[in-house]
């Protein structure tokens, strides 16, 4: 018998699980992605990209309508298009992750998101389907993370040149999000 109880108690179960959690410590990416991570305050990856759902859904559903299609400047995003980008962009990060904890030892490209903007007609969608659409694209994110065991959380890939391992894609998910909606209140609110 351990000193922290039996082995299968709860209370030993709780204290390998929190010592073996693993945090934003243990994310790998490329600088320029920490901007992203650092703006995620949970450690649980899981728990992160699940109170951001909330949290992203409350913020979009209070935009007031004139605001949707307004641009802060020439050439910059509306509102609409950004949510676009921002579902564009999880998907991107989604299939790294999931390419990466499967051992794919393929190098994945980047991606310009100025084309994929211009050709994804965000401007012309329905904004409650654009709601509905980062909701069930994210349900598919976090189910994903959910199912994914230690060591692939730690597996890492080569997207856009350079070192990530699955983890970090989670946290950057989940701060990706939270940089766009400071980017509305700052800007377009």
């Amino acid at each position: 018998m351990d000193k922290r109880g039996p082995l299968n108690s709860p209370r030993f179960i709780f204290y390998i699980y929190i010592k073996k959690m693993l945090t934003k410590k243990d994310a790998l990416a490329a600088e320029f992605y920490w901007n992203y991570i650092n703006n995620v305050k949970e450690d649980d990856v899981v728990k992160a990209l699940r109170k951001n759902a909330k949290d992203f859904k409350k913020f979009l559903e209070k935009i007031p309508r004139k605001k949707i299609d307004h641009s802060y400047a020439e050439g910059k995003w509306t509102i609409r298009e950004m949510i676009q980008h921002v579902i564009d962009s999880e998907r991107v990060f989604s299939y790294r992750s999931i390419s990466f904890s499967r051992k794919d030892p393929t190098p994945l490209p980047g991606f310009d998101e100025q084309i994929w903007a211009k050709n994804a007609e965000g401007a012309a969608r329905k904004w409650e389907d654009l709601i509905d659409e980062f909701s069930w694209t994210r349900k598919s994110t976090e189910a994903l993370f959910g199912s994914f065991g230690r060591e692939q959380l730690l597996s890492e890939g080569v997207a856009s040149g350079k070192n990530i391992n699955t983890l970090a894609l989670g946290y950057i998910c989940t701060g990706h999000v939270i940089h766009h909606m400071n980017i509305i209140k700052e800007r377009y609110l």
